[in-house]
């Protein structure tokens, strides 16, 4: 399953007592792990961590997850409003002192110490905690099936582009398998004159067989037919990731770094420039499918 980190979900609903009109967001970029925040109005603070559970019961395991919760109250319900008299005067005194210090005109009135919400404190009964959550979770259930469906669709859209480049990658690689097999068939026999050439110049003699042996040995060195193997079954690998349940973002990082590790390897033992372009092509490839894997959850 490759899901986008990157996504973006919105619903709005009325409360079930129609007092309320609730609106959830949900929107989150790339990161190692889960990281989220959730911003509530302040009578709501009370189910933050409700949020944050709720958003890994849905299945979200990465990502740097933002939730937005707002609440419109269109009628009261069941909530008492009580003055926080202590505050109050230490605002209306802040307030006067302000007015004295830089001589200013006396306009402090009920309703400008009244915009200061932090004077007010809102009681609700108990029974309601439960209640605010079954409103909140059915707005955020509508907005994180919204996130969830963008993230699916774009993690699609990533897959069926990567699939591509992997599909681009093994036609490279079957290009390096034909140059590879046409060098060694003939790599032994020339190694082989070359080594009788230079034993010739400095007047040395070594037995036919083990210059024949040495030569078999070097070409045996030089052969690059175990990690295109490797390579095949990280393509298939690939596609079983790519086709699993689980999360598959670290799975085909992880992936890429072992195509890496062979492409590095063919690049150093091959002696043919033709391949050596190749594994420049591949290298460039497995790259761009590392950026891509980034945002993949």
């Amino acid at each position: 399953m490759a899901n986008s980190m990157t996504a973006f979900g919105r619903a709005r609903c009325l409360s079930a007592d129609g007092s309320k009109d609730i609106t959830a967001e949900i929107k989150s970029v790339n990161s190692r792990y889960l990281d989220a925040t959730v911003k509530l109005p302040r009578m709501y603070s009370f189910l933050e961590e409700k949020i944050k559970g709720y958003l890994t019961e849905r299945g979200i395991s990465r990502g740097k997850v933002e939730v937005f919760i707002g609440v419109d109250v269109l009628s009261q319900t069941g909530l008492e409003t009580e003055l926080d008299t202590a505050v109050a005067a230490s605002y209306i005194a802040a307030l006067k002192k302000l007015r004295d210090e830089f001589s200013l005109a006396d306009d402090i009135s009920v309703m400008r110490v009244a915009q200061n919400r932090e004077i007010f404190t809102v009681k609700r009964p108990d029974d309601d905690a439960e209640r605010d959550w079954q409103d909140v979770r059915a707005a955020l259930d509508g907005a994180v099936s919204a996130f969830l469906e963008r993230r699916a669709a774009e993690g699609r859209r990533l897959m069926d582009d990567i699939a591509l480049k992997i599909e681009g990658i093994r036609n490279i690689a079957a290009k390096i398998k034909e140059l590879s097999e046409k060098d060694i068939s003939g790599y032994s026999e020339k190694l082989t004159e070359r080594i009788k050439k230079l034993l010739s110049d400095f007047d040395v003699e070594i037995s036919e067989q083990r210059i024949l042996t040495e030569a078999a040995i070097f070409a045996d060195k030089a052969a690059i037919d175990e990690e295109l193997v490797r390579l095949d079954s990280h393509f298939a690998a690939f596609y079983e990731i790519a086709e699993g349940n689980e999360p598959a973002g670290r799975k085909l990082d992880f992936l890429i770094q072992e195509m890496n590790r062979e492409t590095n390897t063919m690049g150093s033992k091959a002696n043919n420039a033709e391949i050596a372009h190749l594994v420049v092509d591949i290298k460039a490839e497995l790259e761009k499918i590392r950026e891509q894997i980034q945002n993949i959850e």
